[in-house]
């Protein structure tokens, strides 16, 4: 399957400079989204946070590529001191602590995501919710097994997945309704 648009491609300039600076705008925007809906936190060791939502999300509107430097880029604001994890946290301490793995696995997952969404999976229900389970998958992954070094193995699952899957549900569920539904909208557009 051919590489398709993704809905931030459909406002980049042709210009080369200002497209450059169009998807520099667009990256930091994306990591000031997640720092955003990092925002919203409830709960411990790994708490109930808008971040699932809003990476997947922005890497379905980035694409892959860039999807993965916004992610990077929100890591390390927060490795740097600016207060963009969950609770207005920063610092390394947060990538060792039991949360570590899941922010780490934002990247691969947003990098998959986006990817799949420049293949046209984020223009149909179907293939939307299908996409963004995939980055779940991922980052759930690396975070469980960076959470397993943490607390005890038996516990992970527990602690660290069962807690959040009703609420990923919702939040996959509420990007499948809107992606196609924007993407219908622009398509009418044209």
């Amino acid at each position: 399957m051919l590489a398709k648009l993704t809905l931030s491609d459909i406002l980049r300039p042709a210009e080369k400079t200002a497209a450059v600076i169009y998807d520099i705008v667009m990256v930091l925007a994306g990591s000031l989204l997640i720092a955003l809906s990092a925002q919203v936190a409830v709960g411990w060791p790994v708490p109930f946070t808008g971040q699932t939502f809003a990476v997947l999300f922005i890497a379905a509107l980035l694409g892959g590529k860039n999807a993965a430097i916004c992610v990077t880029l929100y890591l390390a604001e927060g490795i740097c001191g600016l207060p963009v994890f969950s609770a207005a946290r920063s610092g390394i301490a947060m990538l060792l602590g039991p949360t570590g793995g899941y922010l780490i696995g934002f990247i691969p997952a947003a990098f998959v995501t986006g990817w799949l969404a420049q293949r046209g999976w984020d223009r149909k229900f179907v293939t939307t919710i299908a996409a963004m389970i995939t980055g779940s998958i991922i980052f759930y992954s690396i975070g469980l097994v960076w959470l397993s070094v943490i607390i005890k193995a038996e516990n992970v699952f527990a602690v660290g997945l069962l807690p959040f899957i009703a609420g990923d549900i919702l939040k996959i569920l509420l990007a499948a309704a809107l992606l196609p539904t924007v993407w219908k909208l622009v398509d009418k557009q044209k």
